[in-house]
């Protein structure tokens, strides 16, 4: 990866990195505690949501988060089409208009749908999101990150990251959540890889999730794999998770991963 801009606030560094992805260019930021020793410490990747990016106010929040109360370093990535990476400022603010609209509907108690073109190139998305998470789990160690990694995504930060742990056995525990089964494009491949999880997984959902239904996500987490597998409902829509669902992310990765080095 190449650094390309660094700052120290509150005591967590942050790296604004490129990484070079065959012929992609993907932005990246890696956060750091700033007055602790540069050793192998955990890693936390965070996978951000539809219309987000990586420094999302909550994915910002969770990172400094994970810095300053487990010692961890933390990274996250533009997924593709989305942030530095959006090449059509129009079509995705339609997309961002779109899933505004079908949240303010309220639940309906139906998947929300895509149109089908925006449904392939949501399928094209997964791929490459899977592809440059791997290719930045091999970059790490050059940084001195050699593990272990955790892994955090939910809604879009779980169609792409569900897949990528399945197939990763470097990942070692995940938050993953806001999903749910449904007959969209690539359908078969996301639930072969969530019967194939074998690692730890906590499940986040909201009861009255206007893109994804009760029964959706109650049959996602029946069908994930692994052995030790918790999820947490709570009520309200698909941006209304409480925050102290936080304070259940520090735990999981703590009894996984202990504390970092401080």
């Amino acid at each position: 990866m190449d650094v390309v801009g660094v700052i120290n606030e509150k005591g967590v560094i942050e790296q604004r990195f490129d990484l070079k992805v065959e012929s992609e260019v993907v932005p990246g930021i890696l956060w750091r505690p700033a007055d602790a020793p540069e050793e192998t410490r955990p890693t936390i990747l965070i996978g951000h949501g539809g219309t987000q990016n990586k420094r999302a106010p909550n994915v910002l929040a969770l990172a400094r988060r994970f810095v300053r109360h487990l010692g961890y370093t933390a990274v996250a990535l533009d997924a593709p089409g989305h942030g530095e990476r959006v090449t059509d400022e129009a079509a995705a603010g339609a997309a961002r208009r779109r899933l505004e609209q079908r949240i303010a509907q309220g639940p309906t108690g139906r998947p929300f749908e895509i149109p089908p073109e925006e449904a392939k190139a949501w399928v094209e998305r997964t791929r490459g999101g899977v592809k440059e998470w791997k290719a930045l789990l091999d970059d790490l160690p050059s940084v001195g990150l050699t593990g272990p990694y955790g892994y955090w995504g939910l809604s879009m930060g779980t169609a792409i990251g569900l897949p990528f742990v399945s197939g990763e056995p470097r990942i070692q525990a995940a938050v993953l959540g806001l999903a749910g089964l449904n007959n969209r494009p690539g359908a078969e491949v996301f639930q072969a890889a969530a019967r194939n999880l074998r690692i730890p997984i906590l499940f986040v959902f909201q009861w009255d999730d206007e893109l994804m239904n009760r029964e959706s996500g109650l049959q996602l987490f029946d069908i994930i794999g692994s052995e030790e597998k918790t999820m947490h409902i709570n009520p309200g829509g698909h941006v209304a998770t409480p925050l102290f669902e936080r304070d259940a992310y520090d735990a999981f990765f703590a009894r996984h991963f202990g504390r970092g080095a401080s």
